[in-house]
């Protein structure tokens, strides 16, 4: 399997995969490379699971950008349908065809004429089915578990098969199968028939390690200080009740803030001015700001 996906252009091993996804600034743990490695090398589509934040999505974008392949996103929503997630006929196209061949008095079949690909809108599953010049491109499929059970049905199909069969024209087949990412921040539970289809990863937030070489790899201007203050702070605070625990989006958001206010250390006063970079809701900013800023400061401190 090793050779196999070393053939394709992938990642020959663990480590490799690991490298691979550094070259693309993305700091993998080990278990997450193996995954990613397993889904290149045996072609299955990979399912990654956790909470908002974690770097599900980034997992995809950097595979992008590491294997110079296009990235192709289906971001998923309540009522997303076959139209706007595979294809759809461009109808006033159609009907300008019409009114052309009513003008000439064409015998031609019209009807006929309607459906061939000049006519079809591609939309994101049935473009990463296309061939494409720099090689299969990586499908990522965001939030599956904001569409409706149906829309997982139609997937079926193009998850087991890499084809989508279009009534007008037949079925689209892929001669080469895209790089499959399906992320769910698991508001609800993805169906088991579309489990089987994938391997799957459930994706923690990082510890304050791997945290910490994120932010320093990320912004290599910042004070080493600074950074495992930071760092520090925001595991502390995932810790706390809130209502939305910060990511690793919004860690790199403060650490670029507390940059822009030239901050050189973690005061409360700073984490009080600009929690805001941090934490989204009101709700937690108003629990945290304030005597909590000042209790979690001291408790890492002592533990410093």
């Amino acid at each position: 399997m090793a050779e196999s996906a070393a053939a394709g252009g992938y990642p020959a091993d663990i480590d490799q995969t690991l490298a691979l996804l550094l070259s693309a600034d993305y700091i993998a743990a080990r278990d997450l490379a193996t995954t990613v490695f397993l889904s290149l090398s045996m072609g299955r589509p990979l399912l990654l699971e956790g909470e908002a934040g974690v770097g599900k999505t980034e997992v995809a974008k950097s595979l992008a950008v590491a294997l110079n392949r296009r990235l192709i996103r289906l971001q998923c929503y309540e009522g997303l349908d076959l139209a706007s997630a595979a294809y759809e006929w461009n109808y006033p196209r159609q009907m300008l065809e019409i009114r052309l061949a009513q003008d000439a008095k064409s015998d031609d079949d019209v009807a006929a004429r309607l459906y061939r690909e000049e006519f079809l809108i591609e939309r994101p599953l049935l473009a990463a089915l296309r061939d494409h010049e720099e090689g299969p491109p990586v499908l990522l499929i965001d939030e599956i578990d904001r569409a409706d059970e149906p829309f997982e049905a139609f997937l079926l199909e193009v998850l087991s098969e890499f084809q989508i069969s279009i009534p007008e024209l037949g079925t689209v087949r892929a001669t080469d199968p895209p790089i499959v990412i399906i992320t769910s921040n698991r508001t609800r539970e993805v169906h088991d028939a579309l489990r089987r289809r994938c391997l799957y990863h459930w994706l923690e937030y990082p510890d304050a390690e791997a945290e910490l070489a994120i932010v320093s790899r990320r912004l290599p201007g910042i004070a080493d200080e600074l950074a495992g203050q930071l760092v520090a702070f925001v595991q502390a605070l995932r810790g706390e009740d809130l209502f939305k625990r910060p990511g690793i989006a919004e860690t790199l958001d403060w650490a670029n803030a507390l940059n822009e206010l030239n901050a050189i250390a973690l005061t409360p006063e700073v984490i009080n001015d600009s929690l805001g970079s941090l934490l989204k809701y009101q709700d937690d900013i108003q629990r945290i700001r304030g005597g909590e800023v000042s209790r979690i400061l001291a408790e890492l401190q002592t533990a410093a």
